[in-house]
This record gives structure tokens, sequence and C-alpha cells, in this order.
């Protein structure tokens, strides 16, 4: 005999409370979508010459073309900021500044990169700090890509390869 038949009604009332309940907790338990925030990729604190006059990276391309000029300056201590060219991604422009001291890399900021969307700004919320810390840690473009960023990374390594190449490097 089947164990919901009629004889047994508060088992069919159980049930039904228990499969409520159930779902309920489930629909509760979803999480609302929320735009992330941005982190910064620079966390050098003397490095302010890195950002744009607003503060934050822009997210538009200097110029037209994938070559927006190597820029550098030198400073008397031996410390050189070089620009790397812009590269055309997928999802948009990508474009690094090199703070170099002695041939050291020093600091890494992303000038230019992705940030159209809520999506961008989560994936390069995480990849551009780890592509920093690569890239400092490598003393040169040969990093690692950032999982769930491959076209960020892959710009990121071109344009830091670039300004590499304007510094001499």
């Amino acid at each position: 005999m089947h164990a919901l038949k009629k004889h047994r009604p508060l088992r069919r009332v159980t049930l039904a409370a228990a499969t409520t309940v159930t779902g309920f907790v489930l629909l509760l338990s979803l999480k609302p979508h929320t735009a992330p925030t941005v982190a910064q990729a620079s966390s050098s604190a003397g490095q302010s010459q890195s950002q744009s006059p607003s503060g934050s990276p822009s997210s538009g391309s200097t110029s037209g073309s994938s070559s927006a000029g190597s820029s550098g300056s030198t400073k008397s201590t031996g410390t050189k900021t070089v620009t790397g060219d812009t590269i055309q991604t997928r999802w948009g422009p990508v474009q690094v500044r090199v703070t170099l001291k002695n041939g050291k890399i020093t600091d890494v900021t992303a000038v230019s990169y992705p940030s159209d969307n809520p999506r961008d700004q989560e994936i390069n919320s995480y990849a551009l700090p780890q592509l920093r810390r690569e890239a400092l840690a490598a003393q040169s473009a040969q990093i690692d890509s950032v999982s769930g960023a491959t076209y960020t990374s892959d710009g990121y390594q071109q344009s830091l390869q670039s300004a590499l190449d304007s510094a001499g490097l």
C-alpha cells in the first residue's frame, strides 16, 4: 500500500509542510546581485603620479591606435616611469605604467582596463592586484595569467612587455 493513501492524511500534511518550509529556506538563501567595488591596482602610497587626476584609473584609450606611445620620464635618482602600449582586447583596452628604480621594477599600475560593466569590475578587482604582484615578483613580463581574466591578463602582459622594452630592459 502507498504511504500517502487517504487513511493517513497527517502524513500527507506533514510532507507538504516540510516541502513548503524547504522551498522557503532555499528561496531565502539566494543572495541578491550587488555591484562589486573595484580595487585599486596600485597600493604604493608614494606613487600618486600613476593615477589620473580624478584618482581612479581611466577606462578609455588615450589614443585610437594600439601603439599609444610609450612615454617615460627619468629623474635624477635613477627612477624611471614608462607607460606601455595600449593593447586592445576583446573586452576593452589595457595599458600598464611601470616605475623602475636602478633597473628594478618597483611599481606596476594599470592605467587603462575594461570597466564598462559590473562583471568587468568584478573580474578586474581581483585580477589586477594579482597581476601586479606577479609582475613585481617576476621582475619581468613573464607572468602567469589569472584564471577567469585571460584577455585582461594577456593585454597586461603585452603592455608590460612594451613598457619594459621602451625602458631598455
